[in-house]
């Protein structure tokens, strides 16, 4: 799953208990992944291009106990938990933000062939999905786009900025569907995952500082 785990982040951000903070929120969605591709660079967790890994993804994640197993998960989100709680000063937004790390790992499960661990030993897990492409599109887009459409059901102001991040959205995950896959994993590739993924963050956060949330009589908040 690539733009699924950004559901989220618009959910979360549409109910913390201040000023949308998107931005922080994609980072908590793709944070694992982030993890993953940064260890990957230094070798302490790895991949390798198959084929027949599934029929949607070519990638045999065959090791990455410290951010796919869901031990790591839970690791990574308390400790993003401790920053924005600490940094905001809510622990409800704490919370939020930890939740939708978590989150990450139980969406993999879903869509993952079997990869994933609970402590980084096995057995692995993922229902596998991505051998499902009639299955795992539209439950992709229908996540992240209903997402994206309750938190602009929840906040107001421009229209542009939430128009322009849905459509880098649509356009990179259909290049992450359907673009030709790169002959062997390597550095290349784990530099391209990042530069996503700060792309959409950036974009996540200049959506986030131009909403307000509604209040009854059609006003707005921007209590921070």
């Amino acid at each position: 799953m690539f733009i699924g785990h950004f559901a989220p982040a618009f959910v979360a951000a549409a109910v913390s208990p201040e000023r949308p903070r998107l931005g922080a929120m994609f980072v908590a969605a793709q944070l694992i992944d982030w993890g993953f591709f940064t260890l990957a660079l230094f070798g302490i967790e790895a991949m390798r291009i198959d084929p027949k890994a599934s029929v949607m993804v070519p990638f045999d994640l065959y090791s990455m106990p410290y951010t796919h197993s869901l031990l790591g998960a839970s690791v990574w989100a308390a400790a993003f938990f401790l920053v924005i709680a600490i940094y905001r000063r809510s622990l409800r937004l704490g919370v939020l933000a930890g939740l939708v790390v978590v989150s990450h790992w139980v969406l993999d499960f879903v869509v993952h062939v079997p990869d994933l661990t609970l402590d980084g030993t096995p057995p692995k897990l993922g229902l596998g999905l991505w051998n499902m492409p009639w299955v795992a599109i539209p439950l992709e887009l229908g996540l992240t786009f209903g997402a994206l459409a309750f938190y602009l059901s929840r906040t107001r102001g421009p229209a542009g900025p939430p128009l322009v991040l849905a459509g880098v959205l649509l356009v990179l995950q259909l290049v992450n569907w359907f673009a030709p896959h790169p002959a062997e994993a390597g550095p290349f590739v784990y530099i391209q995952a990042l530069i996503a993924y700060a792309l959409l963050t950036g974009l996540a956060a200049w959506v986030g500082e131009n909403r307000w949330f509604r209040r009854r009589g059609g006003l707005a908040s921007s209590a921070r």
